[in-house]
């Protein structure tokens, strides 16, 4: 195996990285929609080569922009290429700019290819005996293989040297030019001999040698043993000029006039400002982690390099300190607040301490609980809630924090009921781009300020050996601590601006999310009551049910093998059954993934069982196993965490545990909802809107047989199918009604004839009968859809009812599957968001009117989609019912009604 001089010279063929790159994962895009994947995958490529050779002289090459030599002498040379795609074209710059950056010398030469450029700067290093390394993915290069150059492909890895060549294409380096005369080669039109391919061009060479020597030799060429060598002889008279031609074409350059030479390719020092600002623009976080963390600028990666802002962090162990600082945050007008704890888990979670910031750079940490061995004196914990108790607690004192409901969550449990709350900088960004980035506190500051945040584990180590806050030094957890409040405060000031300027997301914000927060707090330390000893016994018979479906499973395929195993199953299905492979995953072997199984069940039994075991499965470990482990001691219920800035659409998520992934068609989803109960004396109460998603696209759509339906408050499904079958409203099937229904929401979420034909089980022409028809029924509809796709095209996004923006970075991406997914996503979220924004609407309000009860008769317990769940007391069911379902209904003006209807019983699933 051939090996690689140290510190060689490379010579990187950067358009054939360009166009690797482009047609490889990742398909990357900024949050502008911007195409960055090429960008990402040639940098890494470069970053590669000079981790891997530290090279002290380096070069990339592009293509110029034009036509060249070749052009001028066959004008059907690369003439079947088709022109760049224009999320190609648009990378070009940004990469230019970056490799210039990264201080790697950029050459362009026009008129000749980048081939030619590497050509000539390799054969002037070789004959002053200097290693070198070309970087390529093109064979052509090849014949530039000698005893100082060798060739490496960074997407193969692999390295080829004089004998590598040989091995591979079976003739030497020098001959290759001939080799691929011979060949042609579709791709840059060049000729070649007209029935030649690889095996009979390495024959030819290998039995008489190059070009020149074959036309010395055509009488031997029938003595060679390759299949047509008796009339080949005669295509070498026939087209000669042509094979001359096409050695022209394939002969590299060796003589390109250029400014500079082998030797001056010197690798020079990365400009890091210039680095971090087209890092932060591109969105490559890990390589904007890297130039951070070589430094100390916050240069902004959204404006041009800022200065460094100077910090003034006091870690405060003594009442003066204190006192200074409550006067601080007395005058401020803004305080950024956050709190140090021993737990992630809100309930379980003890105050460590505190910190603040009041103006950029300018931060605090109070520290109250630190018990390390040889920790300092700390201020008494108690003397310093109460000290701090009248600001955290004034509606007057405004607030700023980074994912402040769990602030607000463990103050609580301390006896402080946190007020003023008037931004999180976790919802800022969420509502300003939901798909921009992660909108944790690192995450958004190294996008937003261009900073590297002192890591948790940089301080409190990783693993199982990880100390938690109190054990950490106070050396270590100030500066830490007094960070977080200095970069909310900073990230606040980042942000607003941006959001401030559009009413729609400022509404948003202001009317939408922030008034969430304490309700969602509120409704987290609640918590649900449930029947651990009911999952138990479900527990016991989910596990006898899966020994069932196993035996079932070994009985068809003749064997014992582990259900969960992707290799073992591919083996039954593929190798042992004969199933039809649908599908391969991305390394090529049979996939066993969910919708193949799906498909697969339809005509087999085994996929069947095998979905069946995995369901039951998921919900034995997620549900009825871990629920009854994660009953709060205190409480004696189980308390997840809602999530306001995970889900593009708006919607709420759950988890630890997940109460919105219980199924509610499957028989035992139904039981796992058994399980939730009400408390003696008072009932479960659930109540949810009534197709709210179709509600809302007959006001989006404004489709005037939609808008009747819904006014005349007929079955939505059965006037569907009237319509897609039809048959009068009165005379419609069940069967019809769940047809109708199917086409009702998959439309609603892009469902193609082939998705809706699988649901249904029915042929795909019937299935694009039935869309062709609802469209002719509905045409508001499918104006709409259109209207939707070409808006989002043009802007980039899509907004719900209520002004949420939806951003759909791949809406004019060039790989048509991920393009319409981006559409499909395009008309489906401004119907999912604006359901969310009604749910979260529906909850400020009951939330409002449960505070002006000042009792104990009703408590809201979750949220699920588009359904609210309550505890209500007993004598209060009636009243509060009709209540809830009223507010709920008032929550949108759209231009149907909007319905929410509800039921109690004493457990969740009885409520429905």
């Amino acid at each position: 195996m051939v090996t690689v001089p140290n510190n060689p010279l490379i010579l990187v063929d950067g358009s054939s990285y360009l166009f690797r790159a482009y047609h490889s994962p990742p398909h990357l895009t900024n949050s502008k929609g911007e195409a960055t994947g090429a960008v990402y995958g040639v940098i890494n490529m470069l970053k590669s080569l000079q981790r891997q050779y530290k090279p002290t002289r380096m070069a990339v090459v592009f293509d110029a922009k034009g036509k060249t030599f070749r052009n001028d002498m066959y004008s059907d040379y690369k003439a079947h290429r088709p022109p760049m795609p224009d999320d190609l074209r648009s990378q070009i710059e940004p990469l230019h700019q970056v490799i210039k950056a990264m201080g790697l010398p950029l050459i362009c030469v026009p008129g000749v290819e980048a081939d030619d450029v590497i050509g000539t700067l390799a054969h002037q290093a070789s004959k002053q005996g200097i290693a070198t390394l070309i970087s390529t993915g093109d064979k052509d290069m090849a014949q530039l293989v000698d005893q100082h150059t060798t060739l490496i492909n960074t997407m193969t890895d692999t390295v080829m040297g004089p004998a590598e060549v040989e091995q591979k294409f079976g003739v030497k380096p020098e001959l290759i030019i001939d080799y691929l005369a011979l060949m042609g080669d579709k791709a840059d039109n060049i000729p070649g001999l007209p029935g030649v391919g690889d095996k009979t061009a390495t024959a030819l060479i290998q039995g008489l040698g190059g070009i020149d020597d074959i036309y010395q030799n055509l009488e031997n060429i029938a003595n060679l043993s390759f299949r047509g060598s008796k009339t080949i002889a005669n295509k070498f008279v026939e087209h000669e000029d042509m094979l001359r031609l096409s050695y022209q074409l394939a002969t590299i350059k060796l003589d390109v006039e250029l400014d500079i030479d082998a030797q001056a390719l010197d690798v020079k020092q990365a400009d890091r400002d210039a680095l971090i600002k087209l890092y932060g623009e591109l969105e490559f976080r890990r390589f904007l982690n890297e130039q951070l963390e070589a430094g100390d600028s916050i240069a902004s990666t959204e404006d041009d390099a800022t200065a460094a802002i100077e910090t003034r962090y006091t870690t405060i162990l003594n009442q003066a300190q204190l006192d200074e600082w409550l006067s601080k945050l007395n005058d401020a007008d803004l305080i950024a607040v956050d709190t140090e704890t021993t737990s992630l888990d809100y309930m379980q979670a003890k105050l460590v301490g505190l910190s603040f910031a009041v103006e950029a750079g300018e931060a605090a940490y109070l520290p109250i609980a630190h018990d390390y061995p040889g920790a300092p004196q700390q201020l008494e914990a108690s003397a310093v809630i109460e000290q701090l108790k009248p600001i955290l607690e004034s509606p007057t004192h405004l607030k700023v924090g980074q994912n402040i409901k769990y602030d607000m969550s463990v103050l609580a449990r301390h006896g402080v009921t946190l007020q003023g709350v008037a931004f999180d900088t976790m919802l800022e960004s969420y509502v300003f781009n939901s798909v921009a980035s992660r909108h944790n506190m690192d995450d958004l500051a190294l996008k937003y300020l261009g900073m590297k945040t002192i890591s948790f584990e940089s301080i409190a180590g990783k693993g199982a050996k990880q100390l938690t806050f109190n054990q950490i030094a106070l050396e270590q957890a100030g500066p830490y601590a007094a960070e977080d409040a200095d970069i909310t405060l900073r990230l606040h000031q980042k942000l607003w601006p941006q959001i401030a300027k559009e009413a729609s997301l400022q509404g948003i914000f202001t009317d939408y999310e922030l008034p969430l927060v304490s309700i969602l707090s509120k409704i987290e330390r609640t918590g649900v009551l449930i029947d651990s000893m009911m999952l138990a016994n479900q527990s016991s018979e989910i596990a006898q049910s899966l020994d069932s479906l196993e035996q079932k499973a070994y009985e068809i395929a003749g064997e014992k093998f582990n259900l969960g195993s992707p290799k073992q199953l591919q083996h039954i299905f593929f190798e042992k059954l004969g199933y039809p492979i649908i599908k391969k995953t991305p390394k090529g072997a049979p996939s066993t993934a969910e919708e193949v199984l799906v498909e697969l069940a339809l005509d087999y039994p085994l996929p069947k069982i095998i979905l069946e075991h995995r369901s039951l499965s998921k919900l034995k470990s997620t549900y009825t196993d871990k629920l009854p482990l994660m009953v709060n001691p205190e409480t004696g219920r189980v308390h997840t965490s809602y999530h306001q800035a995970v889900a593009a659409t708006g919607r709420l998520s759950s988890t630890d545990p997940n109460l919105q992934n219980i199924p509610i068609r499957s028989e035992q989803g139904r039981r796992i909802r058994q399980a939730f109960i009400a408390p003696q004396g008072y009932k479960i109460m659930a109540a949810d809107y009534s197709q709210v998603e179709l509600r809302i696209m007959a006001h989006l759509s404004q489709d005037k047989g939609l808008l009747e339906a819904f006014a005349h408050g007929k079955d939505i499904h059965r006037a569907t199918a009237a319509e897609v079958f039809g048959v009068d409203f009165e005379q419609v099937s069940s069967e019809q009604r769940r047809r109708a229904k199917a086409v009702n929401f998959g439309l609603i979420y892009g469902m193609s004839a082939f998705g809706l034909a699988r649901q249904l089980d029915i042929p795909r022409f019937e299935a694009q009968q039935y869309i062709d028809v609802y469209f002719e029924r509905y045409p508001g509809v499918q104006a709409y859809m259109d209207r939707t796709r070409a808006k989002a095209a043009e802007d980039g996004y899509v907004e719900t009812l209520f002004g949420r923006r939806l951003y759909l970075p791949e809406i004019n991406a060039r790989n048509g599957m991920r393009r319409q997914a981006a559409e499909r996503a395009a008309i489906n979220a401004p119907m999912q968001g604006t359901a969310a924004d009604i749910i979260k609407k529906a909850m400020i309000l009951v939330d409002e009117w449960i505070t002006s009860l000042n009792d104990d008769s009703i408590r809201v317990i979750m949220q699920v989609h588009d359904e609210l769940v309550f505890e209500v007391r007993e004598d209060k069911l009636a009243e509060h019912t009709e209540k809830v379902t009223a507010i709920m209904a008032s929550a949108a003006n759209l231009d149907v009604p909007l319905l929410a209807e509800a039921d109690s019983a004493d457990s969740w699933d009885g409520a429905h």
